[in-house]
């Protein structure tokens, strides 16, 4: 019998997966939403802040902010409308912000270190992740449209249009769940990635058509509401909930109605999710357990 050589060896010591890449991503999905129920804290704390939002803004601004919705939208649009689509954007990058929170904790106690010297697949590890955490950002996002509606909100396009508004609010938060993610494995440290996730954060709402309309805000307002992702989501959802073409950063007039807003606002979205996405998971399948230590 002829002894091993040694590529065999080192090829026989390379632990191999017996699931399949679906498999990985279930396994890290109910990883990840256990972890979620057995510390709800966070998950109360991220929509705690919307809300309070929603009502502290409607009660206290409303009459105020009201003239300049109607002056940008028409008499025909309250402010608490015209605010939900916002506040919902606002959950889905609340929540996204935890995401990188949560695998930092991961490096902390050891368990990232875990996962990867096992045979999963890295690609898989942050899909399952981020399923898990879109998963709650929906259920989350169709509570503040409930609280919406029972303060006076009106989703004009029904049931369909406040599935499409969660849709909306899931596609935009993949970006910041990526971008939270990325410094979490960059910086390693909790306090670091919540300082980084958190700068940006309220920055990106308030300099994007979130709280008023663009229309009577700042020059300078609306030159970086350009390039904010904020002002995407929260046109392609006020659009849904309104059914009418809000958008004032992209000239487009190719579609009918409020497809105008919804096809670009959708596809700048999508197309940053891919982008940051692509940066995590290139930065998740480099990592190494030394890097972790």
């Amino acid at each position: 019998m002829s002894a091993p050589t040694a590529e065999s060896s080192e090829h026989d010591s390379v632990p191999r997966s017996s699931n399949t890449f679906a498999g990985d991503v279930w396994v890290n999905f109910k990883r990840w939403n256990l972890k979620a129920v057995r510390n709800p804290f966070v998950l109360v704390v991220s929509l705690a802040q919307p809300f309070i939002f929603l009502v502290l803004f409607t009660e206290v601004f409303g009459n105020v902010a009201g003239g300049a919705v109607s002056e940008g939208l028409g008499p025909g649009v309250d402010y608490t409308t015209f605010l939900v689509p916002a506040i919902a954007i606002q959950v889905a990058l609340a929540s996204a912000v935890t995401s990188g929170i949560g695998l930092v904790n991961d490096i902390e106690n050891g368990m990232f270190e875990k996962v990867l010297v096992s045979p999963m697949n890295r690609t898989a590890v942050f899909v399952g992740k981020t399923l898990a955490e879109v998963f709650r950002i929906a259920l989350q996002i169709a509570i503040i449209l409930g609280l919406g509606v029972l303060l006076g909100a009106e989703i004009t396009t029904g049931v369909v249009g406040a599935l499409g508004i969660i849709a909306v609010g899931i596609v935009f938060s993949l970006w910041f769940i990526a971008f939270s993610n990325t410094l979490a494995v960059l910086t390693r440290d909790q306090e670091s990635t919540i300082i980084g996730a958190n700068l940006l954060q309220f920055p990106l709402l308030f300099l994007s058509s979130a709280f008023l309309p663009l229309e009577v805000l700042p020059t300078w307002i609306q030159t970086f509401a350009r390039i904010n992702p904020v002002t995407y989501g929260v046109d392609a959802a006020r659009a849904i909930m309104l059914d009418e073409d809000v958008m004032t950063v992209l000239d487009v007039t190719a579609f009918d109605g409020a497809l105008n807003t919804i096809v670009p606002a959708v596809a700048v979205l999508a197309g940053l999710g891919v982008a940051f996405g692509g940066v995590a998971v290139y930065l998740l399948s480099r990592a190494s357990s030394s890097d972790v230590r």
